[in-house]
């Protein structure tokens, strides 16, 4: 096993292994880890899985259900959230997404069934063109698989059937142009429509997709980019705006991969019977579930968070931590107490050592019953594997963060977290980014099923690059693409289109002059032209009108209020730490970076709120 990882694996850098070490080129790390999870014999339990192939009906219209378009092939055509998506797609998300409701139904025709809905039922009318012309092709190629990168024509002129269509980036601009250079990342234009020369078939002209070696000790150095409108985190978001960019990432990262010629799999969704009480082995939404009745809030398995804790407070300095395996007898008795004792509170941490927690931490990811990166997108997340430049790579990465479940991405980022600072100790420990990533590959990136050996050996070094690129990208990777909220604004805008009902219409039509009524006379008193009323229900002066320039600022809004409510009194050094969120408009709820520029976001959304307050956790 050992020659053939070192077969497969690049070399690793000098700069990337530790001193004691003369072995740069193998991946033995990676296959020690190995070797001792297979003597645990605690490797995911295979036997509450079940991963069966799925035919393309099934693939399509699981893809469709997860990016909101269910109703494309439940039959039901109305108005709603897919209407609305669709509505705003660009030209080649709407043809990724025809062309998997014209696979689904091809596949339905061949087993003599009727699909719910034709294709052109979704995207065709009889007088009007919205989408751009694309050259005719035939439906199959010459080796029978659906063209992937383009849309075949009908008699029938090519359009979604809802209202009028147009490029999400064209409505709403989150960003300035984009002035990309090698070290900058732009985060305006959707990463599909980025690969322009993949899309000529001339990657070899493209300058992203310069190869890096695996084994290159320096990697890429991306900027975050600095809009106008701010950085947004993934936690600044509201739950239901959260919801839609996962919707927008699906289909954008489905189109991305498209563009790049890698085929998107899936795997069918796990049926498990998974434990409902305990710690090992508990799907992590049943232990938040748990764990939030003792601890309000939780968003990280409470054992996780402790392990994590633990680890850094006495284990960052510790040479091989991670890599030197604990005592697998004292690791099993600390499971069985820990899940006897831990909820009572009657664990006794202080007997755990640096190893023996290590070797929990790494138990504990790999027996959830459903993986960390989800079941369903680790082909992705391997597919990536293959993507040939580090930024289209990470690109792909940024995509996947977005679409993992809140309970997996809160616990993959306290992870990563931790792992920085393991790195950031190298000196002391003796583990490099490297090494790091051997490491937690394996357990990261679960095998399952008769061909599970194969494809974790071909898988090995892939693996372990994709989770280096997790642990250097990670402030990026948390951050969401201002092109996906600008979709979100779009979307949300073309949720509020009036419904055909008279009687609903009539109703909304009250309410908008009830509103209107309501906006004017506000306006008369003190809301004139780039003038903002800010609420902070914390503050003594819970409200304040403000006029905006160019230069005004989220932090300037914040200072202001502790300034006219008297700063460094005691009151206010006794408040939690306040942001200026923007609430409403087309947008759901938002947290602002200190450094947006509150004029443009005015601009872009000119009906929301503008309320101070301290961050929900």
């Amino acid at each position: 096993m050992s020659s053939r990882g070192a077969r497969l694996s690049s070399p690793s850098s000098s700069l990337e292994r530790p001193a004691s070490q003369d072995s740069q080129d193998s991946m033995e790390d990676y296959w020690s880890e190995v070797k001792n999870i297979e003597e645990d014999g605690e490797r995911a339990h295979e036997d509450l899985l079940e991963r069966g192939s799925m035919d393309e009906a099934e693939l399509e219209e699981a893809w469709l259900q997860e990016a909101g378009l269910s109703t494309l092939v439940s039959g039901e055509l109305g108005e709603g959230p897919a209407e609305a998506l669709l509505s705003t797609l660009t030209r080649s998300q709407a043809a990724m997404v025809k062309k998997r409701v014209d696979n689904y139904t091809l596949t339905m025709r061949k087993r003599n069934k009727q699909p719910a809905r034709h294709v052109q039922d979704v995207f065709s009318t009889p007088d009007t063109l919205l989408v751009d012309p694309i050259l005719p092709v035939s439906p199959k190629s010459p080796n029978g698989h659906m063209p992937s990168r383009c849309i075949h024509r009908t008699s029938s002129r090519v359009r979604p059937a809802f209202p009028s269509f147009s490029p999400v980036e064209r409505r709403v601009s989150e960003c300035p142009p984009p002035q990309e250079t090698s070290d900058t990342l732009s985060f305006q234009v959707p990463y599909s429509e980025g690969v322009t020369a993949h899309r000529r078939g001339r990657q070899g002209d493209c300058q992203d997709c310069q190869r890096i070696r695996r084994d290159d000790p320096d990697l890429p150095t991306f900027q975050l980019p600095r809009p106008k409108l701010g950085l947004t985190h993934i936690q600044d978001l509201s739950c239901e705006d959260m919801k839609k960019i996962g919707y927008i990432s699906l289909i954008e990262l489905t189109t991305f991969y498209d563009c790049l010629g890698i085929e998107l799999k899936r795997n069918r969704a796990a049926r498990s019977k998974a434990r409902e009480s305990g710690i090992f082995g508990v799907p992590l939404t049943t232990l938040l579930e748990n764990d939030q009745k003792k601890c309000p809030g939780s968003k990280v398995p409470l054992v996780f968070r402790k392990l994590l804790s633990k680890l850094e407070q006495t284990g960052l300095q510790t040479e091989g931590i991670l890599r030197v395996p604990g005592s697998a007898s004292r690791v099993k008795h600390l499971r069985q107490e820990l899940e006897q004792k831990f909820y009572e509170e009657r664990f006794d941490w202080e007997q755990v050592r640096h190893n023996d927690a290590a070797g929990l931490l790494k138990m504990f990811i790999r027996e959830l019953p459903y993986p960390l990166l989800t079941l369903q997108h680790l082909p992705a997340f391997a597919a990536a594997q293959s993507v040939s430049s580090p930024r289209h790579q990470i690109q792909a990465l940024h995509l996947l963060i977005m679409l993992l479940p809140e309970p997996n991405r809160d616990t993959l980022k306290a992870l990563l977290e931790f792992l920085r600072k393991v790195v950031a100790y190298e000196e002391k420990n003796r583990m490099s980014l490297w090494n790091v990533s051997m490491i937690v590959a394996p357990n990261l990136f679960t095998y399952r099923g008769k061909n599970a050996k194969q494809e974790e050996m071909q898988g090995a070094a892939g693996a372990a690059h994709l989770v280096r690129l997790l642990i250097t990208y990670q402030e990026l990777l948390w951050t969401v693409p201002c092109f996906l909220i600008s979709h979100v604004r779009k979307l949300n805008e073309a949720s509020k289109k009036p419904p055909s009902s008279e009687k609903t219409k009539r109703k909304l039509l009250l309410m908008r002059k009830r509103n209107a009524e309501k906006t004017e006379r506000s306006e008369l008193t003190d809301l004139r032209e780039g003038v903002i009323r800010v609420h902070a229900p914390l503050h003594a002066k819970i409200s304040m009108a403000i006029q905006l320039d160019n230069e005004t600022k989220a932090k300037d809004v914040t200072a202001r209020f502790d300034y006219e409510n008297g700063r460094g009194s005691r009151s206010t050094s006794q408040r939690p730490v306040q942001y200026l969120f923007e609430v409403g408009g087309n947008i759901g709820e938002r947290c602002l970076d200190p450094e947006t520029h509150l004029l443009d976001v005015y601009h872009v959304n000119p009906h929301c709120e503008w309320l101070l307050k301290p961050k929900t956790t």
